[in-house]
């Protein structure tokens, strides 16, 4: 290594990756030839990202990460697929005689002197990690490959037919199997797929935040909506009314469930395709976020005999993983739980799922009189859509079942107006509710990353959070790295406010008072909303403030 080059531990650990202390154990530990990087990204100690990342400070080379990269096609076109799979190189951009190309591994000169001799140019490199040069090379080349076919199909009343019959090897089917995968690897929770008036956006929903991926020709949008319709079972040759399906796609580590909803836009046919693990591991309430607290009133709710319970919040908002959890601290072989869901997101041993299908007539309403005929303990309808369903949980919960549900409401407060909204009797509502859950999800920040900032008790952030908090507020807030994509942050907790309904509710419920006045009361009686829960956890490193102001309210 050339005199004044940084070691590249020594860089990691400057970047926060590592710590000295598993510096020192990885060298005692690393074999004869044994690359640090290598070794280190085998352990889990340190991702395929900011080995690269590190590997650029060392050599002072660009570092790329796929996401925003923009691969000149003039660029690909000098490199075929055939070498840039055997090199593990893709080719970025040219500019006059020079070629740049993203590498893992800045040390194999072998690789740039064959590339120079191929194209006749000066190569000059730049890093990426191994995983997004295996996803980079897969999609220029299929890009490539798709224009071409496209070329050949000129005739567009021909592709429907073509694409009946598409091979599993052919380049749509390669195109959606890494959009899939990439998704996956991501930890995406939601696909876009988005016709613009000149290109075709794909962005992945990542911790409840949209991000742009990747931008692909117009050219590319009918065979991927095609094959995505031919996966879910959907009717292709139908384009001006809304779809739905479903997909049972296998990868590496399993099966994951997709659903796929098409919407018709003045550009094209948007797609939107969700990503569900039926594999995944069951929650606790420890992984939902609940203070000690809001742990003990939850059980309190949870473990009555009879009643209702709503989980309410914003579409994304965590609360059918919120049910999940109620339904796991119920189910034991003593009780007879059932839920009624559009769709099953999670099949849980022990526990009857019913998938509703309003095209045959069996909507929740009817599946929840079919259920309180099924001798039920517990049951859990997936959502309360109007008043003949809401009539039925409420006259269950009064007749000595356990009902579980959610409604769309900003807070604790709201899910009981809107139950009278309802035109739900206001006496029944009052008799029959035992509680209110209300939540958000905030993203975490990403440990390696996150610094420390302190706030004033004067500071807007401050006054936005808890205009009565009369004390310096030491805080974490959001950097970026490679581990976590550059966001700042990594994964995500909920925040919640937890209502017991007491008598002195059921009074003001009973009376049909107005929500101001309600929740009004609610906080008198001891009710903490959202914010407070998110201050917590701003307090305690988990979140950032501006992260709890993003998903809250307030009056």
């Amino acid at each position: 290594m050339p005199v004044g080059r940084q070691e590249l531990g020594d860089i990691l650990v400057s970047l926060g990756a590592i710590t000295p202390a598993v510096l020192q154990q990885a060298m005692t530990e690393i074999g004869s030839g044994q690359r640090l990087g290598d070794y280190l990204v085998a352990k889990g100690l340190v991702t395929e990202r900011e080995v690269a990342q590190a590997l650029a400070v060392q050599f002072n080379v660009p570092f790329l990460e796929l996401q925003g990269i923009t691969f000149q096609p003039d660029a690909v076109r000098l490199i075929p697929e055939s070498v840039a799979r055997r090199y593990q190189v893709v080719p970025v951009k040219v500019e006059g005689q020079i070629l740049t190309i993203a590498s893992a591994d800045p040390l194999n000169v072998i690789v740039v002197d064959d590339l120079s001799f191929l194209t006749g140019l000066e190569i000059e490199v730049a890093l990426m990690s191994k995983g997004d040069i295996e996803r980079a090379i897969e999609r220029v080349y299929i890009r490539g490959e798709l224009a071409a076919q496209q070329r050949v199909e000129a005739v567009p009343q021909l592709k429907v037919t073509v694409s009946r019959e598409i091979n599993e090897e052919s380049p749509i089917v390669r195109l959606v199997d890494n959009l899939i995968n990439q998704a996956i690897s991501d930890h995406a929770s939601d696909i876009h797929i988005e016709p613009q008036r000149d290109k075709l956006r794909i962005r992945y929903r990542i911790d409840g935040v949209l991000q742009e991926i990747d931008q692909l020709d117009l050219d590319v949008h009918a065979g991927l909506i095609t094959r995505l319709k031919v996966m879910a079972g959907m009717d292709i040759s139908e384009r001006r009314l809304p779809q739905d399906g479903s997909i049972r796609y296998r990868h590496n580590k399993g099966y994951l469930d997709l659903r796929v909803s098409t919407l018709p836009t003045v550009h094209g046919e948007k797609v939107v395709v969700r990503l569900f693990d039926p594999g995944s591991r069951l929650l606790t309430m420890d992984d939902l976020g609940l203070s000690p607290t809001q742990q003990q009133t939850f059980l309190r709710l949870v473990t009555r005999p009879y009643g209702l319970v709503i989980v309410c919040g914003p579409t994304g908002s965590g609360k059918t993983t919120t049910l999940q959890v109620m339904l796991q601290v119920l189910n034991d072989h003593t009780q007879n739980i059932t839920t009624i869901e559009d769709p099953v997101e999670l099949d849980t041993p022990g526990i009857n799922h019913v998938q509703v299908n309003p095209k045959i007539g069996l909507g929740f309403a009817a599946v929840l009189r079919s259920v309180l005929r099924q001798d039920p303990d517990v049951i859990m309808v997936g959502e309360t859509r109007d008043l003949e369903t809401a009539d039925i949980a409420v006259r269950a919960a009064l007749t000595g079942h356990l009902v579980l549900t959610s409604l769309h409401t900003n807070d604790a407060p709201g899910a009981i107006t809107r139950l009278l909204d309802m035109r739900v009797e206001p006496f029944m509502v009052a008799s029959a509710l035992s509680g209110v859950v209300a939540q958000r999800l905030v993203r975490r920040l990403c440990r390696r990353c996150a610094r420390p900032v302190v706030y004033g008790p004067q500071a807007p952030e401050v006054v936005a959070l808890n205009p009565d908090l009369q004390e310096t507020l030491t805080a974490y807030e959001p950097v970026g790295c490679a581990h976590c994509h550059n966001t700042g942050y990594r994964g995500r907790v909920g925040i919640f406010e937890v209502m017991l309904v007491n008598d002195e509710l059921r009074e003001f419920i009973a009376q049909r008072v107005s929500l101001a006045r309600l929740r009004q009361e609610a906080l008198r009686l001891g009710l903490r909303p959202l914010r407070f829960d998110g201050l917590d956890k701003v307090r305690q490193g988990i979140t950032s403030v501006s992260e709890v102001l993003r998903v809250t309210y307030q009056d």
